[in-house]
């Protein structure tokens, strides 16, 4: 199991290509647990951009402030997250979107499963909606501006 490293200070260079996404500015990757209320319950900030999902949630669940998934309950997560005791992912290659299929119904329970679980999980994203309202800077689609003291 990999250990994740504490950066403290400025990130050395050599370091640098981890941290960058897709658009090839610096990202971090955030895990957060929330509430259907809309409170965070758990984050774990501070991954690598490059960082795989999987990697993220499994070093959350080890280590000393470890995500605590309550006997009997379940934590909703996307199908990027590899199938675990106390975590549901949607079936993969079994579409169900919201938005796109508001006027077709489900045809069958796999997708049915992949409604009411997106309609569910909607909770996280509008969590991380208000957080993105509140503080604009973390919705940015803009490359960030700020030194890396600052970040």
């Amino acid at each position: 199991m990999a250990k994740m490293k504490a950066i403290t200070g400025p990130l050395k260079m050599e370091d640098a290509p981890r941290f960058r996404g897709r658009k090839g500015y610096p990202t971090l990757n955030v895990l957060a647990a929330c509430s259907f209320d809309l409170k965070f319950k758990y984050v774990l900030p501070g991954w690598e951009g490059t960082a795989s999902d999987s990697r993220i949630i499994k070093n959350a669940l080890i280590r000393e402030d470890k995500l605590i998934i309550p006997n009997g309950k379940y934590y909703l997560v996307d199908d990027r997250y590899m199938l675990r005791s106390g975590l549901i992912a949607p079936y993969r290659g079994v579409c169900y979107n919201l938005k796109a299929n508001s006027s077709h119904p489900p045809e069958n329970s796999r997708e049915l499963f992949n409604l009411r679980h997106a309609s569910l999980y909607n909770a996280i994203e509008r969590a991380f909606g208000v957080l993105k309202k509140r503080f604009p800077i973390i919705g940015s689609t803009t490359e960030p501006n700020y030194s890396t003291n600052t970040q």
